[in-house]
């Protein structure tokens, strides 16, 4: 009984995985729609915060974060269905953009640093490039509901990802599958709270995790970044990044905020062609650089 909503999810991946994937993408589109309508409180601040960021009007707003309930809804549909994911589906549904930029990476012999962010299906990005045959890990972060938790993990455990958990003994995980040359992804584009660092983001500072910084520096590992997007017909496409480097120049510090910077710079910009595609429901901007310090004080 404790189980039920892992057992209830289980249950509808299978009955999921019966459909044809045009049927996941339009029943996720209606399921999105009705949650557009429903969840006003995630709704207003998606409109708020795309407005005040991307200086639009009301309309254009409305029209994007709509669209991006709709795809929301797909991508829930879509995670149910990963158990059906398998070679022949990603060769005619996936295409990944620029794969050469992470072959050459991980020919560098220092693992990788696999950016991304909350675009797109995510879920369906890691558990993509594992089972095409990239060597991935990834540090993830639990969900409010363990339950919840255990049903995604057991879709990334199954697609071929090793998965560190947030607050047991990830930092020594992701530093052993960078010394095995494997591919450690990270989502960084949520609010990192007062132990962050402040970039600009959207023209705003924005409190940042710095662990992408931190793992390129001490492993010399380049830091890809890849985003997932959908394509207008159904399917997805992969778009991976240049590689960016950790290049000492100014001192530790100031070196590691310059390559914070430039890694949320190009998050940015992929999230203002593809607008629709982000949660704009986060609360990316939280921690204020005022009020950080007054907050490490009190800790301390």
């Amino acid at each position: 009984m404790g189980q039920w909503q892992y057992h209830f999810l289980k249950m509808a991946s299978r009955l999921v995985c019966l459909l044809p994937y045009t049927w996941v993408l339009a029943i996720g589109a209606q399921v999105g729609k009705l949650y557009y309508r429903i969840a006003k409180k995630q709704r207003e601040r998606a409109l708020r915060q795309i407005q005040e960021r991307m200086d639009l009007s009301p309309q254009a707003a409305q029209a994007i974060i709509a669209s991006l309930c709709a795809k929301l809804g797909q991508t829930v549909m879509e995670v149910l269905y990963i158990p059906a994911l398998t070679p022949e589906f990603i060769a005619k549904h996936i295409t990944i953009e620029n794969r050469h930029y992470l072959d050459e990476a991980l020919a560098e012999g220092h693992g990788v640093v696999f950016l991304t962010g909350h675009m797109g299906n995510w879920e369906w990005l890691g558990a993509v490039m594992s089972i095409i045959g990239f060597p991935m890990t990834s540090v993830i972060r639990r969900q409010e509901n363990d339950q919840v938790t255990r049903f995604l993990n057991e879709n990334r455990q199954w697609s071929g990802i090793e998965i560190f958990a947030k607050g047991t003994n990830e930092m020594l995980g992701a530093m052993r599958a960078l010394k095995q040359k494997k591919i450690l992804g990270l989502v960084a584009d949520q609010d990192a709270g007062v132990d962050g660092q402040f970039v600009e983001f959207f023209a705003c500072p924005a409190s940042t995790p710095s662990g992408p910084a931190v793992f390129a520096r001490r492993f010399k590992a380049p830091v890809v970044s890849v985003f997932i997007v959908r394509k207008p017909g159904g399917g997805h496409r992969v778009l991976v990044q240049p590689p960016l480097y950790f290049v000492e120049q100014d001192g530790e510090e100031a070196d590691l905020l310059r390559l914070t910077q430039e890694m949320t710079t190009l998050t940015e910009q992929v999230i203002r062609e593809f607008p629709d595609e982000w949660l704009w429901f986060q609360k990316r901007w939280a921690t204020r650089p005022a009020s950080t310090q007054e907050e490490k004080n009190e800790k301390s």
